[in-house]
């Protein structure tokens, strides 16, 4: 088997490094140092083609494969990671959802927007108790009138808070099942409807100008129609979503890993001890070939 990238999955990874090393580590260190996200950069991520890379080109994506997908996220995340996750967690888990599982009328309305990259959207899974262990989830949504009714709380959400934000699509309960499990459904929630409270973001050690923030439902009211499938599809829905976004996620960190090299291979041609870089020595030499066999058997 050829594992050998092709003409055109090179050619989307080198863009990305391009744009890595001239539009985002210029100014990584000021994103980590004032948590501020430059979301010019999204609109020139945009004009690449990178928020829609594995959509079809029919409602505004690159028709790229996941392949090249993740190679993109690999480079983004090596020039800074608030970057690669802000474009990961808008593509894997925000608009993958929408080509997945939604109905025609929502990829046109809510897919296509996400995928040309003039809004971006977050996915409402984690709640203070409850992560993937949908047993735990304690956001409930009630059908009365042909609304439901939303009542409960999520954590740690990335992209939820920012000017370019359209909105969340939530797991919630919507009934018991026949076999006593709850029965989750996904829920579409755009931004500014009422009961939807976008909370603080968050202080965080790292990542620090990605947006993650928790969100409060009270009485929140959608159209019973804005939900992704089937009533009680949820759990299969969103077991699924966060297979596909573990494996970009995985790229994410290796693009991570590979700038923790560059920056150690760096220091190690400018750092001198006994007359001459400690890049000379083979004992730093042995670390750095580890990284990088590591690294490269990751990738």
């Amino acid at each position: 088997m050829d594992f050998s990238l092709n003409e055109e999955q090179l050619a989307i990874r080198d863009t990305c490094r391009e744009f890595a090393e001239q539009e985002i580590k210029p100014i990584a260190e000021d994103m980590d140092r004032t948590g501020a996200f430059p979301y010019q950069l999204i609109h020139k991520m945009a004009e690449l083609g990178l928020l829609g890379l594995p959509f079809p080109e029919e409602y505004g994506g690159a028709g790229a494969d996941f392949l090249s997908y993740c190679l993109a996220i690999e480079e983004i995340s090596r020039g800074d990671v608030s970057v690669g996750i802000t474009m990961e967690a808008h593509t894997s888990l925000g608009a993958s959802p929408f080509f997945h599982y939604g109905s025609d009328e929502q990829k046109e309305r809510f897919l296509a927007p996400l995928a040309r990259g003039e809004q971006l959207w977050s996915f409402g899974l984690t709640e203070p108790e409850a992560g993937s262990d949908s047993g735990g989830t304690q956001t409930r949504a009630v059908l009365q009138n042909g609304f439901w009714h939303i009542n409960g709380s999520k954590a740690f959400i990335t992209n939820a808070g920012t000017d370019m934000t359209g909105g969340v699509t939530i797991t919630a309960v919507t009934g018991m099942r026949p076999d006593g499990h709850k029965e989750i459904t996904n829920i579409i929630v755009p931004k500014n409807t009422p009961g939807y409270i976008i909370g603080s973001p968050y202080k965080k050690m790292g990542w620090k100008a990605s947006d993650t923030r928790p969100l409060t439902f009270e009485d929140c009211a959608i159209p019973e129609h804005d939900i992704l499938g089937q009533r009680g599809d949820g759990f299969k829905q969103f077991m699924q979503t966060l297979d596909a976004g573990r494996i970009a996620i995985a790229a994410l960190s290796v693009g991570l890993a590979q700038a923790c090299l560059d920056e150690a291979l760096s220091y190690a041609k400018e750092r001198k001890q006994f007359g001459q870089p400690i890049s000379k020595f083979q004992a730093i030499q042995f670390k750095l070939a580890d990284m990088d066999t590591e690294i490269e058997l990751a990738r």
